[in-house]
């Protein structure tokens, strides 16, 4: 049986304690708690994991400097505690990123953004992470691709995440602890009940399986409103829906490298926002974000002329050398479902978020609806959540996810005790180049930023680059490609390209299409197998 599919093709309803609906960072965040906390869970993706907004972020793990301009200070604490929280949990796709703020007079004053700065770097403790500067930019190497007009500058320190690896890596962890995940499997109607919810699952294929639930956890993203709206239904006629979200784009473009150092850049504009310019994947730099109101489908959210344009001029109003449209290489759009504040700027929209719990005075099983949040919280949010879960099902069971590994994240096999996540991943590097000498230099520092902890699962006992059969596109060869079917519901050139990875960005077309045929090659023998099994 496929691992999407896997334990959902039982002839009566399946049954568990939580069947979370959406599978972004918030819900196998919640997911991985409630499993861990020892509740049977069932978890429902329409697609594949991160397919949407949690795979479309700037890729940061912040406070968030600028929601103190709209005196955020909760949230902005609240994010600030998180961020060295997930840098010990996951070392190898997570780590420390300094970031230079070029001062521009016309902007905001230099007394203003020191005093920023100095709330940034002390609302919460710091162990790992550096604290603030001023710095010159005429003779700092961060100064050499700006304008010259550009002389004094601020840098500060956040984290930076692979994103859509955040995602899979909590949906590992939670399939470890107990949990069942279904990746193309889509609720399509949901009965609440006295003591129980009814859903019906649809995969792919048409094949449908009901579940019942114990309790309802309404994870859906930008779909959170719609879901309670179309398709949960209530027991007697009460409204599920209490609270509107706004939809807001926030897209991104990627171009060739604009400067060879490590440092990322936060750029002031005009209108108040701020843009910001990382190193991103060696040989490109990712600019982002915009922030415009979306009407429609958010499935269909697609960058615009515009938003490309607006990106390139502001980034060029920094750079030396301009962005220019014909320099992007690779564009993304995510929705942000932010909870309805009544501002009149999208900017200004709270990123906070608030879980919602539907239960008691006879509306039958419970329900917990999750509104807005940012990726930099999704721990907190999921701790939250499994304590409300929790108490709605009468038994509190106590959190255990802020001292925690995420899959990968240990690597004390690799290097002994843990030091600082930035050096213990340099010291896994060195560990595993001096394990598999036989392997690329390149290939092992990809391995591991991928893998973590994780790697010796993959390699096995590979002794040469013979040993992990055919190279199917550069770097990458078929022991990964299964590795990733097995381990990470990947099914498509797509799962491994733009989620699993972003080697999609380092290929070409052709390369591309080799992948995804061996993949398509791969699910289709795994079909046959399934048929032909007793």
């Amino acid at each position: 049986m496929s691992s999407h599919a896997a334990n959902a093709s039982g002839s009566g309803p399946l049954a568990c304690d939580v069947l979370v609906v959406g599978g972004g960072i918030n819900g196998c965040g919640i997911a991985r708690d409630l499993a861990g906390r020892g509740w049977r869970v069932l978890l429902a993706e329409a697609d594949d994991f991160a397919s949407h907004t949690s795979s479309s972020s700037t890729k940061l793990i912040h406070g968030g400097l600028r929601y103190l301009e709209y005196y955020e200070f909760s949230l902005v604490r609240k994010a600030l505690q998180e961020r060295e929280v997930l840098l010990k949990s996951a070392p190898h796709i997570m780590w420390p990123l300094r970031f230079v703020m070029p001062h521009d007079p016309t902007m905001r004053p230099a007394w203003l953004i020191r005093l920023g700065i100095f709330l940034y770097d002390h609302l919460a403790r710091r162990e790992v992470l550096p604290g603030s500067r001023g710095i010159d930019l005429t003779t700092h190497a961060t100064g050499a691709p700006l304008k010259p007009e550009f002389t004094r500058g601020f840098v500060y320190s956040d984290g930076w995440v692979d994103d859509a690896r955040l995602v899979v890596l909590n949906a590992v962890d939670a399939r470890a602890k107990g949990a069942t995940l279904l990746t193309r499997t889509r609720v399509t109607r949901a009965e609440r009940h006295d003591s129980h919810w009814l859903a019906t699952l649809q995969r792919e294929d048409g094949h449908e399986q009901q579940v019942t639930a114990k309790a309802l956890v309404n994870a859906a993203g930008p779909w959170a409103e719609s879901f309670l709206r179309g398709t949960a239904l209530p027991a007697r006629g009460e409204a599920l829906a209490t609270k509107s979200l706004r939809l807001v784009k926030g897209s991104h473009i990627v171009v060739p490298r604009c400067f060879a150092h490590d440092h990322a850049y936060i750029f002031q504009n005009p209108d108040k926002r701020i843009i910001f310019a990382i190193p991103y994947e060696r040989d490109f730099t990712l600019i982002g974000t915009t922030d415009v109101e979306l009407h429609g489908d958010p499935a269909g959210a697609r960058i615009s002329g515009d938003e490309t344009a607006y990106l390139c001029e502001q980034a060029s109003r920094y750079f030396r050398r301009p962005v220019r449209p014909a320099d992007v290489v690779w564009s993304y759009a995510g929705v942000r479902p932010l909870l309805e504040d009544d501002s009149g700027d999208p900017s200004a929209v709270t990123r906070d978020y608030l879980l919602e719990a539907n239960a008691g005075g006879g509306l039958g099983a419970p329900l917990l609806s999750v509104w807005g949040g940012k990726i930099t919280t999704f721990r907190k949010l999921a701790e939250d959540a499994a304590d409300e879960v929790g108490q709605m099902l009468g038994e509190r069971r106590p959190a255990w996810t802020r001292s925690a590994f995420l899959p990968g994240g240990d690597l004390s096999a690799w290097i002994g005790k843990a030091q600082k996540p930035d050096t213990d991943f340099e010291r896994l590097v060195h560990a595993v180049g001096a394990r598999h000498p036989w392997l690329p230099t390149v290939l092992v520092r990809r391995l591991s930023r991928a893998y973590g902890g994780r790697l010796g699962e993959l390699l096995g006992q590979a002794q040469s680059l013979e040993d992990l059969g055919a190279e199917v596109a550069p770097g990458l060869y078929e022991a990964e490609l299964e590795f990733l079917r097995r381990t990470e519901w990947a099914l498509t050139g797509d799962d491994v390209l733009w989620r699993r990875s972003k080697l999609g960005l380092h290929y070409t077309p052709a390369e591309r299409a080799r992948v995804g045929a061996w993949m398509d090659r791969a699910a289709t023998q795994a079909t046959a197998a399934e048929t032909l099994a007793p």
